[in-house]
């Protein structure tokens, strides 16, 4: 075990402050890697907070890890020290059951560890995350990232951008198709890049009216204003797919209406209570309403290296470890454009408690 340090909380009512933990020593193949910068998810807040009623405290959070690899295990063969590399939402799984067979980590039948607030196979321990100086992972739950963009702005790409890449990839998403994003937030903005790069006409749906421009400046061919019936009405059983990435209640039957026959919405924001459908809006056009998690490893790989043939990172706004709650706190107002991500070297001067 090695002495490292970090941000976390003892329980949900406490802010989060300087942590002083261990992590594993590098094993035969493991990788550690020296973080440089981490994204801030919404899931962070939920799991600090124990909004989810599922928290192991102490809770150190943060999976949009990308830095410089340090060390590495004698049996390694997929990285070298000095290599950039990533960690997203995961950190092993089961590898045995059929959905890890199929490269489909996310949905394996026997849990995936979360790279946070999980169980640690190696050592039994749970899972500490990004907000933090380093991290040690098996390495077939490492990526590679593209040398040529903006490594901090890399981070949000390992949860919102392999979040709305995979249904994307999913449901075949490419020109001649009309795409509509609704929601122009974290996910939201992702989506728009991606499904623009991927060739489709992208339609944005907002209920704010000053992000108009913004979507246009990310790729959105059309924005509609989702308050405006008239509006709405003009795009009615139209859209190919839909990727719903609003995480507030709202009424997903006016997004269902603006499917075309046996088309898809496909749900990755996830509100806190359940969402009521008007069933007959799918019967009688053979329409779909689906979810989606994450992505595999092969495919958050894929989607790192479209982003990197591309050019698309995420837009962020930098903040020092010790903002983590003022920013959680903007978060909640959606009064930031449109990921946070933490400069590590900003836990140099942090006095562990």
């Amino acid at each position: 075990m090695f002495a490292c340090t970090g941000y976390a909380t003892e329980s949900a009512d406490q802010p989060l402050g300087p942590f002083n933990f261990e992590r594993r020593d590098v094993g035969p193949t493991d990788v550690k890697i020296d973080i440089a910068y981490c994204g801030v998810c919404h899931s962070d807040l939920h799991q600090a907070r124990n909004e989810w009623k599922n928290t192991v405290y102490p809770c150190l959070p943060g999976h949009e890890i990308v830095g410089r690899v340090a060390e590495v295990g004698a049996e390694v063969t997929k990285f070298k020290v000095g290599q950039l590399a990533g960690v997203g939402c995961m950190v092993e799984s089961c590898r045995e059951c059929a959905s890890c067979r199929d490269g489909l980590e996310q949905y394996c039948e026997n849990g995936f560890v979360a790279t946070y607030n999980g169980v640690e196979k190696q050592t039994g321990k749970t899972t500490f995350g990004g907000y933090s100086k380093a991290v040690v992972v098996d390495q077939d739950f490492v990526l590679r990232l593209p040398e040529n963009l903006e490594l901090a702005a890399v981070a949000p790409l390992l949860c919102a951008g392999i979040t709305t890449y995979s249904p994307l990839r999913r449901w075949k998403v490419g020109p001649g198709q009309k795409v509509g994003v609704v929601g122009l937030g974290g996910l939201g903005h992702m989506a728009v890049k991606l499904a623009h790069a991927m060739g489709a006409h992208v339609v944005l749906f907002t209920t704010s009216p000053n992000k108009v421009e913004d979507a246009k400046k990310l790729g959105a061919d059309e924005v509609v204003i989702s308050k405006d019936k008239e509006q709405m009405g003009a795009h009615a059983s139209s859209f190919d797919f839909i990727l719903d990435c609003v995480a507030a209640n709202h009424d997903i039957n006016e997004y269902i209406e603006l499917l075309k026959r046996d088309a898809t919405l496909c749900q990755v924001g996830a509100p806190e209570d359940p969402l009521a459908v008007a069933v007959f809006s799918l019967i009688f056009k053979r329409r779909n309403f689906a979810g989606s998690l994450i992505g595999g490893i092969a495919e958050t790989q894929e989607m790192l290296d479209f982003c990197g043939e591309h050019g698309i990172v995420s837009d962020i706004e930098m903040i020092p470890m010790q903002d983590i709650e003022t920013a959680y706190a903007r978060m909640l107002k959606s009064d930031v454009k449109y990921r946070f991500v933490i400069d590590m070297k900003s836990l140099d001067g942090a006095a562990a408690a």
